[in-house]
């Protein structure tokens, strides 16, 4: 546990510019005193004192603003910079390394049992307000990026953003990837005229009439009574 507590210290030392020297970092960083309340909670919950390790990790929650279940597998080297709000889940496993900015939830997607919360590899960094979403890999090395929703693998040193989260850079180099290059809506498009073409052809071997449509159903004008209420009710609305 002090092994643990060493290497946490020197995980905030190295990735806070703000931190002047260890003995503050023990006194006064809530991510620090968090992860070792978890220490202490998740012996409790191997030794099967399951009830006392969820009251110790709520008690922590009261006095740091994070949450972590007894259950989930912290390595020492893991940084919580500021941490309020950050949650992470049972099966959650995070490897040293780690950083982890305020907001941030290593959650899950339902109530599935078994691996439901993410595996984050070795010197990850999640941005404030990332959600990690579901029993994936985040491979070593990634970053994911404030406010992303991240629910599915992510490959080692690559960079995600947006929501739903995507790939954008693999070790500085943007990839070439098809996601980038498919448009959902014009997919989705395509396949119903592909559909439509199909039961005209079905409809004419039955009929043997011929469908197609006239400009004015394509494009249909309004009459003239339609064009005077449309007007009015533009007018109206001006006024």
């Amino acid at each position: 546990m002090f092994k643990r507590l060493r290497a946490d210290l020197e995980a905030a030392k190295r990735n806070d510019p703000a931190a002047r020297n260890k003995f503050e970092i023990l006194l006064t960083y809530s991510g620090v005193h968090a992860l070792s309340w978890h220490r202490w909670a998740n012996f409790l919950y191997r030794i099967h004192l399951k009830l006392l390790a969820r009251m110790t990790s709520q008690f922590a929650k009261f006095l740091t603003g994070i949450e972590i279940h007894p259950a989930a597998k912290i390595e020492g080297g893991v940084f919580i910079d500021h941490g309020m709000g950050v949650v992470i889940g049972e099966t959650a496993e995070v490897k040293s390394g780690v950083v982890i900015y305020q907001g941030v939830t290593l959650g899950g997607t339902g109530k599935e049992k078994g691996k439901r919360h993410p595996t984050i590899e070795k010197d990850v960094i999640i941005s404030a307000g990332a959600k990690v979403l579901g029993g994936f890999t985040v491979g070593e090395g990634a970053k994911i990026g404030a406010g992303a929703v991240v629910l599915k693998e992510v490959p080692p040193h690559a960079t995600v953003v947006g929501v739903p989260g995507r790939v954008v850079r693999i070790r500085g180099e943007k990839p070439d990837l098809l996601q980038e290059k498919t448009d959902p809506n014009a997919e989705e498009i395509r396949a119903l005229k592909c559909r439509i073409h199909k039961l005209e052809a079905a409809l004419e071997k039955l009929t043997g009439e011929k469908f197609e449509c006239t400009k004015e159903e394509l494009f249909p004008v309004p009459a003239e009574g339609e064009k005077d209420e449309e007007n009015a009710s533009e007018e109206n609305g001006n006024e």
